[in-house]
């Protein structure tokens, strides 16, 4: 099982047509993040989103704020979510702008992405397949489907060892307490 590499931008269709919060609004967003005990803070349009890793129009983390313009793409917001769902706590108390982790962590928040994409109305998981590949994550297999589908045993060990997910891929909305 292989690295996730993350390349946010660099997709074919660098401004490709990405679903991003605007199109669902925050509601169905803030109620999942809600679930896991963090907060959805929206910066206006044009402004610079405080603790955001790669700047533009992705997703910052705070603590266990997530902050986002209506410009940010949905795939961000999740990616930014399962990175604090999946750090340790110790990083957590201490997170501003970079979420850190290892491979197998990057692995595994590309994997639990997928899953909670379901949970938002009008998003879902084959659309995340295809903002992620349209936006430049890359995959061994060559798309987030084929590795999420053939190659990602590792991620979802990964998630049910720690107890984010059950042994039926559903979300438990619970943080990794070590």
């Amino acid at each position: 099982m292989h690295q996730v590499s993350i390349q946010p931008g660099t997709g074919a269709d660098n401004h490709a047509d990405v679903l991003r919060l605007a199109n669902t609004g925050s509601g169905p967003v803030s109620g999942l993040l809600s679930k896991y005990g963090m907060t959805l803070t929206l910066v206006a349009d044009g402004q610079e989103i405080p603790g955001s890793f790669w700047g533009d129009e992705e997703a910052g983390l705070i603590g266990n704020e997530l902050l986002a313009r209506p410009d940010t793409p949905l795939h961000s917001i999740l990616h930014e979510t399962c990175h604090y769902v999946c750090m340790d706590p110790q990083r957590r108390i201490a997170l501003d702008t970079n979420a850190g982790g290892d491979y197998d962590e990057e692995n595994a928040v590309c994997y639990l992405q997928i899953l909670l994409a379901d949970l938002v109305e009008g998003l879902g998981r084959q659309r995340m397949f295809d903002d992620m590949d349209r936006w430049g994550y890359t995959f061994r297999l060559g798309s987030a489907r084929a590795w999420f589908e053939g190659d990602a045993t590792d991620a979802r060990d990964y998630l049910l060892k720690r107890g984010l997910i059950d042994g039926a891929d559903q979300p438990t909305f619970r943080l990794r307490e070590s």
